[in-house]
């Protein structure tokens, strides 16, 4: 059996762009990229947490040191430039490929700036 395992995740990216008239997906740029381990091409899914918005796309390189986050094609109706996003790459895995595995969590500030990456999202507490 395999299980779809959160693989990656840039936490409170902002909209930069949002470019309709763009071939379709989500261009980001290529350090945050790096960062998360997000490719060129792999799907991902963006959550806009201004208006709950949940959708699917692709990543496309944006231009290195830009901190881009542009929305293009049909995406870009999706979410309004400075809305508040977060991206994630999913995995398939094996049971014995879970087994300790923990994502690539990346924290971003308003700017687009990485302010710390993890390994563990914080308990939820009641």
């Amino acid at each position: 059996m395999q299980r779809i395992m959160l693989r990656g995740k840039l936490h409170q990216a902002r909209v930069t762009h949002a470019e309709l008239n763009y071939e379709g997906s989500c261009a980001i740029d290529q350090d945050l990229l790096d960062a998360v381990n997000i490719r060129e091409y792999e799907q991902i899914d963006i959550y806009n947490i201004e208006n709950g918005e949940r959708f699917h796309t692709y990543a496309i390189s944006g231009e290195r040191g830009s901190r881009m986050i542009s929305l293009n094609g049909a995406a870009a109706r999706k979410a309004a430039v400075g809305d508040r996003i977060i991206i994630c790459a999913y995995a398939p895995m094996s049971e014995q490929q879970i087994e300790g595995y923990k994502p690539s969590l990346v924290y971003l500030d308003a700017d687009n700036n990485i302010v710390r990456t993890s390994k563990d999202i914080p308990l939820q507490l009641a």
